[in-house]
This record gives C-alpha cells, structure tokens and sequence, in this order.
C-alpha cells in the first residue's frame, strides 16, 4: 500500500479512528492488537506471502531474545545469537542476494547450471526486507551485549518489527527506544498529532511534487543517455541527487507523521544533509538511521577508530562497501559503497593540510562534498557497469557542453517544459525551504508566525500538490526495492 495512494488514506483514517477508541480501555492490549493487525493489512496488500517471512523473523528473534537474556554461558550465548543472525542473513540472503552470486559464481568460475537447477527461480525480493531484518537483528545483538532487557509481550514485539509507517522503508528504529512507546498508556495529543501532520504534508509535497516530477525525467535519460551531451548527463545527475533525497525524506517524513498520530515518536532520518560541508557531515545527515545502525553493529564491532591507520582504512572500507551491498544485489552498489568509503577517508587524511581560513574551507568543503556526493548517484542509479562507462565517456571522454544541442534533445524528448518547471520554480523554492530549516524538522517552520501565514503555507503546499504532483501513475518510493 503506497502512502501517496487513496486506499492509504482511507486505511490511516479507519485505524486512527480504532485505534483512539480502544486506547481508552485500561488494557493497551487492544491498541497494540490494532496496530499489530493494521500493520499486516499494510504489508500484505502487497502480497500477503511476504507477511510469512516477517512473522517468522519476529517470532524467531522473539524466542531467542528470551532465552539469550537468560542464559549466562558466554559460548551458549554466542549460539543463540548466530542463530539469530543466521535466520535474518539467511533469509534476506536467499531473497536478495542468491541470484547476484550464483551470477557472479558463474562469471568467475565458468560453470553453468541446467535449466531446471536454481539458478532458474523465481525469487521475488519482499518490500522491506532490508529494513526490518535491521531492525529485528539489532534487538538481539542489544540483548547479547547486554544494553536492553527483553520485552515479555510477544505482541509488543511483533508490533515493534511491523509498525506500518516505518515498516518498508524505515527510519530503522531501535528497540530501547520504540518498545517503551508501544507499553505505555497511550494518550491522545493535539500537539503532537498536529506537527505530525505538517510534517507528512511536506513529506507528500517532497514525494510527489519534486521526486516523481524528476522520476519522468530522470528515466528516460537514463534508458537513452547516448542521446544526450556531457551538459544534460551532468544535470541529470545532479537531479537524480534531488529525486532520491526528495523521494526517500519525503518517505521519512510522511512515517514519523504518521506515527506521531499514533502517539509514537520516531527517529529523525534526515538533516538537510545537501548542506553538508564534509563527507563526515554528510553521513550524519543522510539516512541517519541506517549509518548510525552500521556505526553501532559494523563499524564499532571491528574495533573502530582503534588500531593503525591501516586498519582504520580497512574498517571504513569494509563498512562502506557493505552498506553499498544492503542497498542491492548489483555491482553498482558495490561501487557507490566503495567511492564513498575512498571519498571519506582521502578527507580524513587531506583536510587537515589545508590551511585555509575557517570560513572559506568551510564554504569549499561544502561545494566539493555536494558535487561529489551528487556525482557519485550516478553509480548508484545506474543498471549496471556498461551505463556507468557510457556516462563517463560521454561527460569526460566526448566533452559537448551546448547549452543549444541539450535543449534540443530535451525538446525531441518531450521534457523540455518539465525541466525548465523543475529548475526556474519548484526546486528553487524548495532549496530556500531548507535553507530556513536548517537541522530542524519542517513542523517547527513558521511555528511562532502568525496564523495567517502558517496556514497560507500549508494551503500553498496542497494547491502544489494537486496542481504541479504526480497524482495517477505515480511512481513508488526508490527505497521500496531495498
């Protein structure tokens, strides 16, 4: 069930209505039942097979997250939990990554399978694996290292793994901090409720009016970029770096607003992280959930900052190329991992030999860490190797940069109106938004302005919506297939 779909506003609206009227009963139970029930129903409109797989990762990692808090044997402890990370990896291996190695087994080694050997199944990937395999996976590590208690309640646990509104593409959430929410009583806030609102409106505005407008764009330049000189390729980058940043936070804020009209609170996602003055920054910023889990259960695990510089280099490379991995089984992901891992460490190590003042090495690290940063999506958007050549041979090798012979292939495509829309208007308009936001979240824009203008605003952003948004055919969120 997309969030940009009138079956999603119909579910919210009947599960907050239900869900408010059993909070009132002493027992949470029942509100907890509603979520747990309602978070099934928005995962199985896809298809109700994937609702097995999470059932059986909740229900392994609940079983095990009890027995390995009581056990006290280091080497029965360890058991425990590689079996808990071996159902989760095992699982999310076979749906995800068992075709990208028998592919790659294939090419390396030469050997070729019958037609009716596996490398002939049909696996389906399920929406969200990745996400709340994380989420699940990082429940019994915490209670291995002996940072959290296991919870009791089977049905609070279940619902932690599959409350809807983060549930196919996060933020990934940990268990200290959203177990507690689903245990106590809840209580209804206007406050709370209202910014979550505001928060989920921006985040449509974000969907539906910048990253499904760049989504028609960015597609048909990708599917036929020897079509297109070095000038439009690099701009159609540089959009795409809008398109999934719009697309992704804009998913972000639509479930942390949500889940506030449930009186649940969720992790902050996103920071304007195209502000970023350093690739250290930047990663602070983007997708904080997922760097912050990596950080946690990767990074730290292989000692860290400790050790030599080389074994330092060796921890950040190997964190990078695996967060690549999560993203998809291709290697095009394994390349963005890897530039990023390359592009983080050359800071570390060249920034500070420049000796420049603090405000202008400010203001240069933020244009060399927003051109890199958008340059590499090209590795991340791209189908494969051969695209990525051709995209480079075409910016670096061929070097046409006619404003005339871009505008031209534009207008043979069809796309000169939307990107000229895109460029003079839309994302001027949001970049001067984010500007004001800065680090906060959108709901405390214009919070102590006259109501007048706050609610000028918001009309402002509906009218965008249902005038300038992509409202039939829209496409699904970027992060759906990860």
């Amino acid at each position: 069930m997309l969030f940009t779909s009138s079956a999603f506003f119909i579910f919210l609206c009947i599960t907050f209505a239900i869900y408010w009227i059993t909070a009132s009963c002493k027992n949470n139970k029942w509100s907890r039942i509603v979520l747990l029930l309602s978070s099934y129903i928005f995962y199985g409109w896809w298809d109700w097979r994937f609702l097995i797989l999470i059932f059986i990762s909740s229900g392994a990692d609940f079983l095990i997250g009890r027995y390995l808090f009581k056990v006290t044997k280091k080497k029965n402890r360890r058991i425990l939990l590689l079996l808990s990370i071996g159902i989760n990896i095992g699982i999310l291996f076979f749906f995800k990554y068992f075709h990208f190695f028998i592919d790659s087994f294939i090419k390396v080694t030469g050997i070729h399978f019958s037609e009716n050997s596996w490398n002939s199944l049909n696996i389906i990937l399920p929406i969200g694996i990745s996400f709340y395999t994380f989420q699940t996976l990082s429940y019994t590590i915490d209670i291995f290292n002996r940072k959290i208690e296991p919870t009791k309640s089977a049905l609070t646990f279940f619902t932690f793994v599959a409350f809807f509104p983060q549930l196919v593409a996060g933020p990934i959430e940990r268990a200290k901090r959203l177990i507690p929410q689903f245990e106590k009583q809840p209580a209804f806030s206007f406050e709370q409720a209202s910014s979550g609102l505001k928060l989920m409106l921006w985040g449509f505005f974000k969907k539906m009016v910048i990253a499904d407008q760049l989504s028609k764009i960015v597609d048909v330049v990708f599917s036929s970029p020897e079509q297109f000189n070095s000038l439009g390729l690099l701009l159609i980058i540089f959009m795409f770096g809008f398109q999934i940043y719009c697309d992704f936070s804009g998913y972000s804020d639509i479930a942390i607003g949500t889940a506030r009209l449930f009186g649940i609170e969720l992790m902050i996602n996103f920071r304007t992280p195209y502000f970023s003055v350093s690739f250290r920054d930047f990663w602070h910023r983007w997708h904080i959930s997922l760097s912050t889990w990596f950080r946690d259960y990767i990074y730290i695990p292989l000692d860290g900052n400790q050790g030599k510089s080389i074994k330092w280099v060796r921890n950040i490379l190997l964190t990078f190329v695996i967060s690549g991995l999560w993203h998809g089984a291709n290697i095009t992901f394994l390349i963005w991992g890897f530039v990023h891992g390359i592009l983080y460490i050359a800071e570390h190590h060249l920034s500070p030999l420049i000796k420049l003042r603090q405000k202008i090495k400010t203001t240069l690290g933020w244009i060399i860490t927003f051109t890199l940063v958008n340059f590499s999506w090209l590795f991340f958007r791209a189908d494969s190797w051969s695209q990525i050549k051709l995209f480079l041979h075409q910016i670096f090798i061929n070097k046409k940069y006619s404003v005339s012979e871009f505008v031209l292939s534009l207008k043979n495509s069809g796309d000169l109106y939307d990107v000229a829309k895109i460029l003079i208007f839309i994302l001027p308009f949001f970049i001067l938004i984010e500007i004001i936001i800065g680090k906060n979240t959108f709901d405390l824009l214009l919070k102590d302005s006259p109501k007048i203008y706050r609610w000028a605003f918001y009309y402002l952003l509906i009218l965008a919506i249902l005038f300038l948004g992509v409202l039939h055919s829209a496409p699904q969120f970027i992060y759906f297939q990860f």
